[in-house]
């Protein structure tokens, strides 16, 4: 999941997805029926779980080709264009489970929605990472130098934490989330902050001296994370990892633990490495708090 301003489903998809009011393909968009719900909790029957086209529906697809049968795992993948009904096919027992979305934006899901999602696994992080076409490590960024940074509210404090972490600024406590550049309370080189659209960052390259992309930008801008970044979030911890979710009371479905164990795998953790080139990373493991 691209993460957006304020996390609201209407600007998350804006940013990574075109906005659908329906699922893809064979998936349908109506009200579940009993049935439905009865089906998705039924242990002895397929597991389907519902998940945007890319990159998620595709580490699906790769787990159901490659790997579920050895398990005895029956996979269905569902693909929805949007991140909204996901959720509320999970919620109402359309699908037993969901891949889309990270931490953040499943709290807010819920808490907006009454819904009662929870996440079991993370699986991938599309990570923020430094750039420069003027410097080739992080101690040649000079005193006083042009930064760039998403403008959203969630990216931004995803970039500001991120130079944090790397000692370039300190933040007030507890704003890692929401921080903005109001929030520094040091910045010993005296950075100067420029806030863009994340889609026009790789083309700021040129006229600042770094700048913080998310992934997959990156990636359309002819950048390599894993060998371009000066400095790139990291995948174990990070609350935007992109997580399995199913609704209250399936986390120990047995359909579900043999998908978390898949999803674990050193096989799809190479599959993610080999495919997305960095703008996607394995981050495998128990989502943040």
């Amino acid at each position: 999941m691209r993460s957006t301003a304020r996390i609201t489903a209407a600007t998350v998809v804006a940013g990574a997805l075109a906005l659908g009011l329906s699922a893809c393909g064979s998936s349908h968009s109506g009200t579940s029926s009993k049935n439905d719900g009865k089906a998705a909790q039924d242990a002895s029957g397929p597991l389907v779980v519902a998940a945007s086209p890319t990159p998620h529906a595709q580490i699906l697809d790769y787990v159901r080709d490659h790997l579920a049968k050895s398990v005895g795992l029956d996979l269905q993948v569902k693909e929805f264009s949007d991140y909204v009904l996901p959720n509320t096919a999970t919620e109402q027992g359309q699908v037993g489970a969901n891949f889309f979305q990270h931490k953040p934006y499943l709290d807010d899901f819920n808490k907006k929605n009454g819904t009662h999602l929870v996440a079991v696994a993370d699986v991938e992080l599309e990570p923020l990472g430094l750039y420069s076409h003027k410097i080739t490590a992080l101690s040649g960024l000079k005193d006083g130098a042009d930064v760039a940074v998403p403008n959203d509210t969630t990216n931004e404090a995803r970039a500001l934490d991120l130079l944090a972490a790397n000692g370039l600024i300190t933040l007030k406590a507890h704003t890692e989330q929401t921080a903005t550049p109001a929030d520094i309370t040091s910045n010993s080189r005296h950075l100067h902050f420029k806030e863009l659209e994340a889609a026009q960052l790789p083309r700021s390259l040129d006229d600042v001296d770094a700048a913080v992309i998310n992934g997959n930008y990156a990636i359309e801008g002819g950048l390599n994370p894993a060998k371009d970044a000066l400095v790139i979030e990291k995948a174990q911890g990070n609350p935007y990892a992109n997580i399995l979710v199913v609704k209250q009371g399936q986390e120990n479905d047995p359909r579900v633990q043999k998908l978390v164990k898949l999803l674990d795998s050193p096989q799809v953790g190479q599959y993610i490495k080999d495919t997305f080139k960095g703008a996607v990373i394995p981050a495998s493991g128990t989502p943040a708090a």
